[in-house]
């Protein structure tokens, strides 16, 4: 069971299916910067929204975190490049709110477009204003929008239906892609000269910081109204607002500020400005979907499960040929770990089969976090495993090919001492051992398990098997495979629990047993 500080609203069924799992769910609503170092102490998760600030210093008072989540898209409140350097890992719930986002960009647009707040101040304070707030057709305008990923996207494709012409900045698409959405591609300077509208849709960043400024405004179409849903800082908010003076932009539709809660502005005494307090995530559905996703990524953190949602973690696009063999890896990690004694001096990976051209990124990640996690005793996560390899000086080595002789796929891993391989295997894809230290074997991999190197003579079973049984321990399952020269064997046993230490002495000691190695996972 883990303590999960939350310290901002989240919807019930998120904080229901962290119980459900088991953990104590601690929520601490309002909590000020000093109150959340000292409420983080002895906290496995954190969860927050955007309101709560997740410094270096957060973090480190967090010694016992193993995973930040932010119950929505942006991270800029969360200090990510400390979580790494902890190996705490940070995740989101990056789809959780993205129709949300995207209808609050559309509600701006026409808002804007047809002054509708404005209107209604003027009609519910007494003034009947029909020719003073008279607006603009969406139909056959121009619509930059900058920054074509999910939000963006779906927000092109609701301008489509207004009969909007549609031109976009993102150097992360590809033309097919954008032509296939209705999209023409373009510089951002060419944009902002053509567009009636511009709509952003991009992440803070110290690349997109102050992206929309005052030089970019000037080489805009004059009558430019700009709508910002994304993040607070990215459109120059005094820039906007000299713009808006000076005539050269029509107005604006605000939803993020540079600095939140925003309750003064230079933009909010301009009467065609719209604003509102941040409420591209804040619908029901948004919120329930950003609550139980996070509640499910964090789960599969804390039990060191994959999380597709991290982003701190090296490779997270895991094909469905890969992902099977995730757990595999990860035992085949511990299982060189433990024969090996310890941390390996260097290490090779081979990908054998289907596997190689699938993206293997992740499947070193599962065996270093596998190799780290049986050598040391700090926790390992797919988020320091690289780290722990870096600063121990492993040397890692992946090669990959298609042709695999012996099997559909295959892994395998070797150091200077010792090899082991492992696949998939039957209708079920259950894992099996199928090599070790070069001795031709077949057996699961289990929670608990002994390695015997032994003379290839007779008897030699029934010796290790009696001593075991003396012990108490039954052998669910049992490998031997003989060496190439015929003069050794290798025995490799499954057994319900560890082997007493009195055993496993017994066992090194008998005529015949060169070498005893456990496994324990």
């Amino acid at each position: 069971m883990a303590r999960v500080l939350v310290t901002e609203k989240l919807a019930q069924a998120g904080l229901d299916l962290l119980a459900e799992a088991g953990h104590e769910v601690d929520v601490q609503l309002g909590l000020s910067p000093d109150e959340l170092v000292h409420a983080v102490a002895g906290a496995q998760a954190l969860i927050i929204r955007s309101a709560t600030t997740v410094t270096a210093e957060v973090i480190a008072a967090g010694e016992d975190l193993i995973v930040v989540g932010r119950a929505g898209i942006g991270l800029d409140n969360v200090d990510v490049e400390a979580a790494t350097a902890r190996g705490v890992m940070v995740v989101n719930a990056p789809q959780s709110n993205i129709l949300s986002a995207a209808e609050q960009a559309l509600a701006l647009l026409l808002a804007q477009a047809r002054n509708v707040p404005q209107a209604h101040a003027a009609l519910v304070a007494g003034k009947w204003e029909r020719t003073k707030w008279e607006g603009v057709e969406l139909h056959g305008k121009t619509l930059g929008i900058v920054g074509l990923g999910r939000v963006g996207a779906l927000v092109a494709q609701r301008a489509l239906a207004f009969g909007m012409r549609l031109v976009a900045y993102d150097p992360f698409i590809s033309s097919d892609r954008a032509r296939h959405m209705g999209v023409e591609l373009m510089g951002l300077d060419d944009l902002m000269a053509i567009s009636d509208f511009v709509t952003v849709h991009l992440p803070k960043n110290a690349e997109t910081l102050g992206l929309i400024g005052k030089d970019l405004l000037a080489k805009s179409k004059p009558g430019l109204r700009i709508v910002n849903t994304a993040r607070g800082g990215i459109v120059d908010e005094e820039a906007l607002a000299d713009a808006i003076r000076s005539g050269r932009l029509q107005g604006a539709g605000l939803d993020v500020f540079a600095k939140e809660p925003a309750t003064e502005s230079p933009l909010f005494e301009l009467p065609s400005v719209i604003v509102t307090p941040h409420l591209g995530a804040s619908t029901t559905e948004a919120q329930d979907k950003a609550g139980v996703t996070i509640a499910e990524q964090v789960i599969l953190a804390l039990n060191g499960d994959f999380v597709p949602f991290a982003v701190n973690v090296a490779a997270t696009d895991v094909s469905e040929t890969v992902r099977p063999f995730m757990t595999l890896a990860e035992q085949l990690g511990r299982i060189l770990s433990c024969l090996n004694d310890g941390l390996p001096d260097r290490l090779e990976i081979e990908y054998q089969g289907g596997l190689a051209g699938a993206g293997t990124g992740i499947l070193t990640l599962c065996v270093l976090k596998g190799v780290f996690g049986a050598g040391t005793t700090e926790p390992v996560s797919y988020v320091n495993a690289p780290q722990l390899a870096a600063e121990c000086g492993l040397e890692v080595r992946e090669t990959s090919t298609v042709t695999a002789h012996d099997f559909v796929n295959l892994i395998t891993l070797r150091n200077s001492g010792h090899a082991v391989a492992g696949t998939l295997a039957g209708p079920r894809s259950e894992a099996r051992l199928v090599m070790m230290d070069d001795h031709t074997v077949e057996v699961p991999p289990a929670p608990h398990m002994v390695v015997v190197r032994n003379d290839d003579r007779a008897g030699m079973i029934g010796v290790v098997g009696t001593i075991v049984g003396e012990a108490q321990v039954s052998i669910s399952s049992m490998a031997v495979g003989p060496s190439s020269t015929g003069h050794t064997a290798l025995m490799v046993l499954s057994t319900d629990q560890r082997v007493p230490d009195q055993a496993l002495e017994r066992l090194r000691n008998s005529d015949g047993i060169s070498d005893v190695h456990t496994v324990e996972s």
